[in-house]
């Protein structure tokens, strides 16, 4: 079985797919038990049982209306074929207007900064339990070094290692479960914190306890990398391994809320998640934590990949080189990506140090997130025709959850929070200037129509006075209709310098919605002169153009459509075969344009962002030793306020 039929695999409904899914979808929402109670009791005012019974109450319905109802039953409705997360949501929207492409690129950036976050506060609140043998063990130190190893193993990819993680995560949640019941056994009157009661009164009666929603929300920041992950694991292992890990994370919330209620608050500062472990446990109970924890940044490390990824074929991100470490479908690897990663990673332990300083930067930016999600979500719900009042109230209930979710992390701002806005707005801003770049400059791209030329690509292309460019000459080009072409391309071959082919190809990639689909189109335009091929390529489908041509030129051989012998005599006396070379041609914008404010800007971001991308003889893996890379001016019909008069 090859790599293909076991990604498919896990997809369906089984035992396996279960155990795989633990491992690689609930990562985020698993490990919270680390630091959310210690979180919440930290910042309340007064240790008493309003805090321990209204904020486990508050979790409880978190995890219910956010996490079940919003992502595992009705967000996860919402797919392209079978993907999700933000980029895939936006595909699906049929009429994508400028405030979609916004609101889209504002909830990606806020899930990439999570994606440096999450790592740091999730391994160094399991490290931090080894200070309960030495208090003077050196956390960061050992958090480092376990990142330096996580990231540099990265490049190699994680199916050697990664069939470790289900059960390994299935240990973790069996010991998440078995540890908060053994303390909620011993004091049940914790389970009056179901009734919604409680939370009511701990917004409006306890002091401060709106603000404390905050430390609340670090209870579902995980949500959105379950919708992300869809693609991976299946609609139906996600929805039933969910039941599984909630009841795991409610009996150990609700066993550490019992534990502080019979201990009367922390004792001697210990994290309650450590603190409901037998004194035997607690080695073992640390590195179960650790392994969870470095499983967990290893999700949002892959997720931050894929995202990448997605982001490139939408063309929200500029084009930077992908890899593939191993034969698994959809294991991706961005060298860039993974190095700013530890950087970052790296950088956010050695600043705040303790997880508790972490807790006040973590969760402002994944709500962002989460409210683009529901805008998108509703936007979508409305366009498939669903009952506008039902959307409606969804959006109502969904937007002052997270609105109110919102507001209380707001409080983190000037705590941590920044760190994690400013690289969701530096994200942000790489995307709005490549995006809305492209979009000016393609706004003036003009086409023509090809059947003006057919008389002149057959006149050139047997024009002995003209020395031959190549046999085959090749254009990436971007008309989608096949019977135009840009303008540059007429003027590359015809203008700037003639080109004589004996046959020209017109390649034009379309990136389609649909994330895995992969086939072609030919057009014999002028029989052996002049023929387009179309490439639908998904937005999941890695851009191998050079390949995939290669791969259509023995197709056409096959049929005797073509033939690729060489067109010198001498040569194809030896059989060698046609000679091929790709023309790639970029557009420039001349300076003595005016364009408004905003224009100027959006061009300015778009320069930055090309900074980061490479070329696109790279990103279409083209054959760089046949390739001749052009610059056309963008011509831009802009009249004088007068003309220039001649004198004598």
């Amino acid at each position: 079985m090859d790599g293909t039929d076991r990604h498919l695999d896990i997809k369906r409904l089984s035992f396996a797919g279960i155990i795989v899914t633990l491992g690689i979808v609930f990562g985020d929402l698993g490990t919270s038990p680390l630091y959310v109670m210690k979180a919440i009791v930290n910042g309340g005012s007064e240790f008493n049982e309003l805090l321990i019974y209204g904020s486990m109450s508050c979790i409880f319905w978190t995890l219910t209306l956010q996490t079940t109802i919003k992502y595992v039953i009705i967000t996860l409705k919402v797919s392209n074929k079978g993907e999700g997360g933000i980029y895939a949501l936006f595909a699906l929207i049929k009429r994508k207007s400028s405030w979609a492409a916004i609101l889209t690129m504002i909830g990606a950036g806020a899930l990439l900064a999570d994606g440096v976050i999450t790592p740091a506060i999730t391994v160094t609140s399991s490290i931090e339990g080894l200070r309960l043998f030495n208090p003077e063990i050196p956390v960061v130190v050992i958090v480092l070094l376990i990142f330096a190893v996580l990231f540099f193993m990265q490049q190699f990819g994680t199916n050697v290692i990664g069939g470790s993680f289900g059960p390994i995560m299935v240990i973790w949640f069996s010991m998440l479960g078995i540890l908060g019941f053994s303390q909620l056994s011993q004091h049940p009157g914790v389970l009056r914190a179901l009734n919604p009661e409680y939370a009511y009164r701990f917004l409006s009666e306890y002091p401060g306890g709106f603000i404390l929603l905050g430390s609340v929300f670090l209870a579902t920041t995980g949500a959105e990398a379950l919708y992300s992950d869809l693609g991976h694991c299946g609609l139906k292992n996600i929805r039933v391994s969910w039941i599984f890990v909630k009841v795991a994370l409610l009996l150990n919330y609700f066993g550490q809320c019992a534990w502080l209620i019979m201990k009367g608050g922390l004792q001697n500062d210990v994290n309650p998640f450590y603190g409901i472990m037998p004194e035997w446990f607690l080695l073992p109970g640390i590195i179960i934590a650790t392994a969870a924890a470095i499983i967990a940044s290893q999700a949002l490390i892959s997720g931050s990949y894929t995202l990448i990824s997605e982001a490139i074929s939408l063309n929200f991100w500029p084009k930077i080189r992908i890899s593939h470490p191993t034969f698994l479908k959809g294991q991706v690897y961005v060298s860039s990506v993974n190095w700013f990663l530890w950087i970052a990673c790296s950088f956010v332990v050695i600043f705040f140090r303790q997880s508790s300083n972490m807790e006040a930067a973590y969760g402002l930016s994944i709500t962002l997130t989460m409210i683009m999600t529901t805008l998108l979500l509703s936007y979508y719900l409305l366009q498939k025709g669903v009952y506008h009042k039902l959307v409606l109230l969804l959006l109502f209930v969904f937007l002052t959850i997270e609105g109110s979710f919102l507001i209380a992390n707001l409080h983190k701002f000037n705590h941590g929070g920044w760190f994690t806005i400013l690289l969701a707005a530096l994200f942000f801003l790489i995307m709005y200037g490549w995006y809305f770049g492209r979009k000016l400059k393609n706004r003036y791209v003009t086409f023509t129509n090809l059947n003006k030329y057919i008389e002149l690509f057959n006149d050139l292309s047997k024009d002995d006075s003209v020395a031959k460019t190549a046999t085959n000459l090749v254009y990436i080009i971007k008309a989608n209709r096949p019977d135009q072409v840009e303008s540059k391309v007429i003027y590359s071959i015809f203008q700037k310098q003639p080109k004589r082919a004996d046959t020209y190809w017109l390649l034009h990639v379309d990136k389609i919605d649909e994330p895995n689909r992969f086939d072609y189109k030919v057009t014999q335009i002028i029989p052996g002169v002049l023929i387009r091929v179309d490439f639908h390529i998904g937005f999941k489908v890695e851009p191998k153009i050079n390949l995939y041509f290669k791969e259509v030129l023995e197709d056409l051989m096959a049929s005797g459509e073509i033939k690729l012998e060489s067109s010198f005599v001498s040569l194809r006396k030896h059989s060698l075969p046609a000679d091929f070379k790709y023309v790639l041609i970029d557009r420039i914008m001349p300076r003595d344009y005016e364009l408004s404010g905003i224009e100027n800007i959006t061009l300015a971001l778009h320069s930055i962002s090309r900074l980061l991308c490479i070329s696109d003889v790279k990103a279409l893996q083209l054959d760089s030793a046949n390739t001749i890379e052009e610059q056309v001016p963008i011509t831009i019909d802009q009249p004088l306020e007068k003309r220039i008069s001649r004198i004598n």
